[in-house]
């Protein structure tokens, strides 16, 4: 592993959040201090939504190792689709309170119970609820009616909901939810890092494991990562992991854009399924014989390849593009010299069973004329499909 390869003391990008990683971009910044708003409350619900990877999960962890927890009693549930009661038994076995064999109503008065027991005890409690967009609507009113306990005036829970951007729609557009946004006292969308922000990201984290320079970043890499993770943090965590992969396996010093262009072509060659494989060694092996095998017929449209500095760039969307045309037209010369090959083969059984039997010459020569006419454009064809080839694996 690129760790032990560069001397470093961990994992600097896994993918399990851990809060001793937390990095603290503008978006992260604004959602702390939302929370820090809500836990100030006491009360209510708190939303927070987010893409998928955007440090939803981290945030909160980050979040529960500032708390007093001698104060403050935190459970976290991931939930799935779960209905009312089970999500019930849920949050029972997060707080660690024993619900075996009891029914909703049972269940519901030892939740109760134990709130009821943290408070005079001095300390509140709060419940993270994650992938909340999980959620059918009976789960959601269950989790209203438990921030309805109270010891006199004071509310005995408050609650944390983390989703994707569609539980942020949910909430706001269900006629049935009504009861649970009256007590909504804060809500943030968790966006992506800035792409000033990625340089910062990846050496704060390195800087964890004891990364003291080896490997470099060149200029170019921020860019580059930023095109396409779109700043959301475990999509950076995972290009960048298979990007210092492969710096460790070439022994290199120095990660620039182009280890990442090869990592991301590498990436692209493991998605491809079995036919695309066949495909591309068909494809290569016609350029190779495209390559070496006397040309056919003067080729005049065969030029001098031009520098690489005359090559505009391109993005990588367009190239793709281009990729799938040429295929496609080269799937479609070879389709075409097939159709020309068994015509002309037909046409020679044809000439050698006339020439078989006695018959004016007058009826062969047609048939010879096709013959060369079909000669002429297969070998043109052979041509074309060879430029194709050779452009496609150039």
């Amino acid at each position: 592993m690129f760790e032990t390869h560069y001397g470093l003391t961990g994992r600097p990008f896994q993918l399990t959040p851990d809060p001793r990683f937390y990095f603290e971009s503008a978006t992260h910044r604004k959602a702390m201090s939302y929370l820090g708003y809500g836990l100030a409350q006491g009360e209510g619900f708190i939303i927070i939504t987010g893409e998928i990877g955007a440090g939803k999960s981290t945030l909160v962890a980050h979040l529960m190792q500032t708390v007093d927890k001698a104060r403050l009693t935190a459970a976290q549930i991931v939930t799935t689709q779960l209905k009312g009661d089970d999500l019930l038994h849920m949050v029972a076995s997060s707080f660690g309170v024993a619900t075996a064999g009891l029914d909703k109503t049972g269940t519901l008065a030892a939740i109760e119970h134990f709130l009821h027991t943290e408070a005079r005890a001095g300390r509140r409690c709060l419940l993270v609820v994650d992938e909340s967009q999980n959620l059918p609507m009976p789960a959601l009113e269950e989790l209203r009616m438990l921030s309805n306990f109270q010891l006199g005036s004071h509310p005995l829970l408050q609650i944390f909901l983390l989703g994707q951007p569609e539980f942020r729609a949910m909430v706001h557009g269900a006629p049935g939810l009504e009861q649970l946004r009256q007590r909504i006292i804060a809500t943030h969308h968790l966006g992506a890092m800035e792409q000033h922000e990625l340089q910062p990201y990846v050496e704060h984290r390195m800087t964890l494991v004891g990364w003291t320079g080896r490997p470099a970043f060149a200029d170019d890499v921020w860019a580059r990562l930023f095109a396409e993770t779109g700043g959301i943090p475990r999509k950076v965590n995972m290009l960048i992991n298979r990007v210092l992969l492969m710096a460790a396996v070439d022994d290199r010093d120095v990660v620039d854009a182009a280890l990442v262009e090869a990592v991301l072509a590498d990436l692209a060659m493991d998605q491809m399924s079995d036919e695309d494989w066949q495909n591309e060694a068909m494809l290569a092996s016609a350029a190779r014989h495209a390559e070496y095998a006397a040309p056919v017929a003067p080729a005049p449209e065969a030029a001098v390849p031009a520098s690489p500095a005359a090559v505009p760039e391109v993005s990588r969307s367009d190239f793709n593009h281009f990729v799938r045309e040429v295929r496609a037209f080269a799937t479609e010369q070879q389709e075409a010299r097939s159709l020309l090959v068994q015509e002309l083969a037909s046409a020679l059984d044809r000439v050698a069973e006339l020439e078989s039997r006695p018959v004016p010459t007058a009826d062969v020569e047609p048939l010879v004329k096709r013959i060369e006419a079909l000669e002429k454009l297969q070998a043109e064809q052979q041509q074309a499909l060879h430029r194709v080839l050779a452009l496609l694996v150039g």
